[in-house]
């Protein structure tokens, strides 16, 4: 298992209908630590940020159905306050302009630098206080466990990887004690699916699955007193799971 030292920086939306670009830009965000979501026109990115909103979005301009400036205008109508850097072929001044007036905090005009890009989105977040944070809230970094971990009448003795229930063994896999102890280490913090992919069974952060639900699950089934009503690995709508010791 590959332990987690952090939760992603950010969570960025990238509204991009270029597919090569938004690809290209969802990898370099992803390498320098961010969980990237991408939406391919404005109605996407409207519904993305009905779910979990970002913590920062970057918007391009020119997109069919809804144009980027509608989007923007609709963001903060709606109250949401994350950053908006905004994307554009065109460098004419008045749009800077009317991006600015309708809530942008910053604009890089195509064709651009992705590493640059990438300053710029750390900058952003650095202003906004966001960076380093998960959720907009919670700091990212892992609680020390303790060599053993109690909970209800669960038991675990993490150096011996054994783990009791009412004084009774549990045959936990290696799979499930390490997604256990992955989700321990941030109590009370929602861990998306990505993260959980990538931190207990190595996989890249695109990959689609319903893997950590099947485990979760089973994991419910074997330690939770109800797994129907679970007390300690609580589902999170729309993001991942959370531990509640």
């Amino acid at each position: 298992m590959a332990h987690p030292s952090r939760l992603p920086v950010a969570r960025i939306l990238i509204v991009e209908d270029n597919d090569d670009l938004a690809f290209g830009l969802r990898r370099a965000l992803e390498a320098a630590g961010h969980e990237v979501e991408v939406a391919s026109d404005g109605r996407e990115a409207l519904a993305a940020v009905k779910g979990l909103p970002p913590q920062l979005i970057i918007l391009d301009l020119m997109m069919p159905g809804l144009d980027g400036f509608t989007v923007l205008e609709r963001l903060r109508r709606l109250g949401h306050l994350m950053p908006v850097l905004i994307l554009s072929a065109r460098s004419e001044e008045a749009d800077k302009v009317r991006g600015f007036r309708a809530g942008a905090d910053d604009f890089v005009t195509k064709p651009f630098g992705v590493r640059e890009l990438v300053e710029r989105v750390a900058a952003l977040l650095r202003r906004s206080g966001t960076a380093g944070l998960n959720a907009g809230t919670t700091a990212a970094e892992p609680a020390e466990l303790p060599s053993v971990l109690e909970f209800s009448d669960v038991r675990v003795d993490i150096a011996g990887r054994r783990v009791t229930r009412g004084g009774q063994p549990i045959a936990l896999s290696p799979l499930e004690l390490d997604l256990l102890l992955t989700l321990a280490r941030f109590p009370g913090v929602a861990l998306s699916r990505r993260m959980l992919l990538r931190d207990v069974w190595g996989h890249a952060p695109d990959v689609r699955t319903r893997t950590v639900d099947l485990h979760v699950a089973e994991l419910r089934r074997k330690i939770e007193s109800v797994p129907s009503e679970p007390r300690h690995i609580i589902t999170v709508f729309k993001t991942g799971y959370r531990f509640d010791p």
